[in-house]
C-alpha cells in the first residue's frame, strides 16, 4: 500500500496506523481547552463531521485530496495493522479499520461540492444514516456529533494490533454503565465495558456505523461516568 504524503510517524520509524493523526497524538485538556482535542481538529460551528464512501478501495485517495485541498477542510480515516501475506512471508501491514469511509469536517456546502461537483473524487459518495428517515421517506447524510468523533479519533490512533471493527453479536456488554479509560495507551477513550474476543475491552460506537473494541483494558484502569 502507497504511503500517503501527510501520514504521521512514531518515533522509531514505523508508521502510524492511523492515517492523518498520530498514536497518542491528541493532548490533555490545557486552559484554552476544556476538550483536550488536536489543534488539527478544533471545533468550529460552521464544521460539521460527515461520513462518505469511496468505491474501489479508494478512501486514502479521496483522502490524500481533501487534506490536500486549500478549502478549509480537514478529514480522518482511522487505519490499523493486520498480519497479511506478502510474496510468502507474513508481514505487518496497514489497513482501513473501518473499510471504504472517510470522515470529513467542513462545512454542509462544501461536502456538498466534494461529492457532487469535484472530478477528482468522483468515486466518492454519501454514507446515509438509515436508521433514521426524512418525512419524504429519504434517509439523511450520516453525520458524527464532535465528542464522539474526537473519542473515535483518540481510540482508532492508538497503535495496536488488537484495535478491531467487531460484529454486535460478539459483544457481550458487563454492564449499560459507561466508563473512561484512566490510564495506559487508551487513556481518555469512553465506552462501555464488554467481553470481546475472550477480553476484557471498551467498546466505543460510532451509532449507525461501527463498533470499535479497544485491547484488553485492566480494571484498574477503568472509572465510571
Amino acid at each position: 500500500m502507497s504511503t500517503l504524503s501527510n501520514v504521521k510517524s512514531r518515533g522509531d520509524g514505523a508508521e502510524s496506523p492511523s492515517v492523518g493523526f498520530a498514536s497518542n497524538s491528541i493532548p490533555k485538556a490545557n486552559n484554552s481547552s476544556q476538550t483536550g482535542v488536536s489543534v488539527r481538529y478544533a471545533q468550529d460551528p460552521g464544521k460539521r463531521w460527515y461520513v462518505l464512501r469511496a468505491t474501489y478501495e479508494r478512501a486514502e485517495k479521496a483522502y490524500d485530496f481533501i487534506i490536500n485541498d486549500d478549502k478549509d477542510s480537514d478529514a480522518y480515516i482511522a487505519m490499523h495493522f493486520v498480519k497479511k501475506k506478502v510474496n510468502g512471508k507474513l508481514k505487518r501491514v496497514k489497513a482501513p479499520l473501518v473499510g471504504g469511509l472517510i470522515f470529513v469536517y467542513c462545512a454542509e456546502n462544501l461536502v456538498k461540492e466534494y461529492v457532487n461537483n469535484t472530478p477528482q473524487i468522483s468515486f466518492v459518495r454519501f454514507y446515509y444514516n438509515h436508521c433514521d428517515t426524512h418525512a419524504n421517506g429519504t434517509n439523511p447524510v450520516m453525520e458524527v456529533d464532535y465528542e464522539s468523533m474526537m473519542n473515535f479519533i483518540r481510540v482508532s490512533s492508538v497503535d495496536d494490533d488488537n484495535i478491531m471493527q467487531i460484529d454486535p453479536e460478539y459483544v457481550h456488554y458487563v454492564s449499560g454503565e459507561s466508563v473512561v479509560v484512566t490510564d495506559g495507551k487508551f487513556k481518555g477513550v469512553r465506552g462501555r465495558v464488554a467481553r470481546a474476543a475472550g477480553q476484557r475491552r471498551v467498546i466505543v460506537e460510532l451509532e449507525g456505523i461501527a463498533l470499535i473494541a479497544t485491547a484488553y483494558i485492566p480494571a484498574a484502569y477503568l472509572e465510571k461516568v
